[in-house]
């Protein structure tokens, strides 16, 4: 049977490189806004997420996509899909 569906599983988020001081891995933040729920202020949020870069293609300061996999250790769920930074 033949499987047409290319559609990968996960969340993507876009972020920005802020470590590469890992073998294999890049630290990348993620700004989102979320809306303050008694005072009604919208507020940035920034998360960290490691992320297995496994070419070690990126540096810091780079805008890059990562995707939501499988648990790759502990702390390292995401991969990276993409490097915009690079494409441009």
């Amino acid at each position: 049977m033949e499987d047409t569906n290319t559609q990968k599983a996960g969340k993507t988020l876009r972020g920005t490189v802020v470590g590469v001081e890992m073998k294999d891995t890049a630290k990348v933040a993620v700004a989102r806004y979320v809306k303050h729920p008694k005072y009604k202020k919208f507020i940035k949020q920034v998360k960290k997420f490691l992320v297995h870069d496994p070419e070690n293609t990126a540096s810091v300061g780079d805008k890059v996509v990562i995707r939501e996999s499988r648990p790759i250790s502990k702390r390292k769920n995401f991969v990276l899909e993409s490097n915009e930074s690079t494409t441009k």
